[in-house]
């Protein structure tokens, strides 16, 4: 159910309630989307990876649902993340969806504790030295920056449709 309403005649046309309202948010918004889909240079698995730990994180059924594989194309981007390497299959994407990391490997399990520390524990994420070190041991600071710009875009624009509602007409289907 959307939290928001819409004049029929743009729900009709499948018009984002934030181009309704605040365009110029919701174009820059859109840019970031687009940059980080368009430019990300993690390898697709650590991007689909903390991708779909932050949507379960999010509750965003939306997000829980895209592939990016499957679906860059639909922003008008071709190539771009989905270029970066082995493309996921729905048995991972399974598992991330369960909580199941037991057949990933390092990297793709560190991003996914990146994800879910960043969106849970900010604070303690920060001063962890530890856990810094295991993330300079297997990424480099390119890496990381990205990775983390990746985090921050689908943390806010997923807990916005999800919070909003926009997403109530999609569906997760778990094993």
């Amino acid at each position: 159910m959307s939290r928001i309403s819409m004049p029929e005649e743009q729900v009709n046309q499948g018009v984002d309630p934030g181009s309704h309202y605040i365009p110029e948010i919701t174009k820059a918004a859109n840019n970031y989307a687009y940059a980080v889909y368009s430019h990300s240079r993690l390898p697709l698995r650590v991007f689909e990876g903390a991708r779909i730990a932050t949507a379960v994180l999010n509750g965003c059924k939306i997000c829980m649902n895209w592939r990016a594989a499957r679906d860059v194309a639909n922003m008008g981007i071709i190539g771009g993340v989905a270029d970066n390497g082995a493309v996921p299959d729905e048995v991972f994407y399974q598992a991330v969806l369960r909580g199941d990391y037991d057949a990933l490997d390092a990297k793709e399990r560190l991003a996914i504790t990146y994800a879910e520390t960043m969106a849970n524990d900010p604070r303690g994420l920060s001063a962890d030295e530890g856990f810094w070190q295991e993330m300079k041991a297997e990424f480099s600071e390119a890496e990381i920056t990205d990775l983390t710009y990746c985090i921050s875009m689908w943390m806010g624009l997923g807990r916005m449709t999800h919070v909003l509602g926009l997403d109530a007409g999609c569906e997760v289907k778990l094993d």
